[in-house]
């Protein structure tokens, strides 16, 4: 009987194959005795690849970021960050526990230096002091991985109590709220547009994204052409 042929293990095929796992059961599924099985070899056959868990998870967010566009070094700057970091945001979507890896690394690999390369080049290339860019980098941080840093993050589990669904209910509830913690109410009512029907309602993360990248990238272009900065922009 014929014998099936398998693909050879490499390091690129064990990342994506990393990837995928983590894609289908989550980044705590993903270990070498587990990729190992998925890709049909022993674990110790990995460690001609992959030194140990914390090269595998390196490697797995160099195997994403490195799929990022560039943007085109230029005078038209703001659009080309604009689609890259957007495009990174898209990433993020799409795996969702890479937000997790990424805030836990703490080497930056040549795939990740060469990301904030291409931004901090788009930066410097249309016209923007390599001082601003210092400044820039830090203000845009996480964002130019395609998350935005939060207060604190969603519950992954529903709290204990169960909200009221009884419309007189929430209204008391709403003006209990708004006795103690009066800007909070206001900004969440805001948020449904005054629907207390719609309380509850988990904001739209990515035009919250859009909006706070799109104020910084106008608030730097204003401190270019302005020349201002901390010192010469």
């Amino acid at each position: 009987m014929a014998t099936q042929e398998r693909t050879p293990v490499s390091r690129s095929r064990a990342l994506r194959a990393a990837v995928e796992l983590a894609d289908a059961e989550g980044i705590d599924a993903v270990s070498m005795r587990n990729l190992a099985g998925r890709l049909g070899v022993v674990p110790m056959a990995l460690y001609k690849h992959v030194a140990n868990k914390e090269d595998l998870l390196d490697g797995m967010v160099d195997t994403l970021v490195a799929d990022l566009p560039r943007p085109e070094p230029g005078p038209g700057w703001k659009p080309a960050v604009r689609a890259t970091i957007l495009a990174a945001r898209e990433m993020i979507v799409a795996h969702p526990w890479l937000r997790r890896v990424i805030e836990s690394r703490t080497r930056r690999t040549p795939t990740v230096l060469t990301h904030m390369d291409s931004l901090a080049g788009a930066f410097i290339a249309g016209g923007l002091s390599a001082d601003l860019t210092h400044h820039v980098m830090h203000t845009l941080g996480h964002r130019i991985w395609g998350f935005s840093p939060e207060a604190f993050d969603a519950p992954e589990e529903p709290d204990d109590a169960t909200p009221p669904t009884d419309p007189q209910e929430v209204a008391a509830m709403v003006e209990r709220m708004s006795a103690t913690y009066p800007a909070i109410t206001a900004v969440t009512l805001a948020a449904i547009d005054g629907d207390l029907a719609r309380l509850g309602e988990t904001c739209d993360e990515q035009r919250e994204f859009e909006f706070a990248l799109d104020l910084l990238l106008d608030a730097f272009e204003r401190l270019h052409t302005g020349s201002r900065g901390s010192r010469n922009t």
